[in-house]
């Protein structure tokens, strides 16, 4: 159906596509950035990179299974599946750094 966004069902999502979509380092971050502020609506998230291209990742970290993607008239909410995730892969989130504090922002806490 037009409009409608695809997203896999808890028991469909597939580990080997997680882990594709957290081997970019900017999806990785996007995960990241859920995981400690809660959901965002696309255009609250910066990058140095064009708008097409972070739609590509926010694309391949919903069709992945580690996003969810709500249209809500012009906007786009996501988030992340967090609860979706650790009944599937119970551990991964903390096991691919995805719920430690970004590179950077580790180093300037120490």
């Amino acid at each position: 159906m037009r409009g409608e966004l695809f997203h896999p069902d808890r028991g469909d999502i597939s580990l080997d596509k997680v882990l594709h979509a957290l081997s970019d380092p900017i999806r990785r971050d996007v995960a990241r950035t859920m995981h400690r502020d809660g959901p965002r609506v696309c255009g609250q998230l910066s990058y140095p990179i064009a708008k097409s291209t972070l739609s590509h990742h926010l694309k391949v970290l919903r069709e992945s299974g580690l996003m969810t993607t709500e249209v809500r008239g012009t906007t786009r909410v996501i988030s992340l599946r967090r609860d979706d995730l650790e009944a599937r892969f119970p551990g991964l989130l903390d096991a691919v750094q995805v719920t430690a504090p970004a590179p950077e922002e580790a180093s300037r806490a120490s």
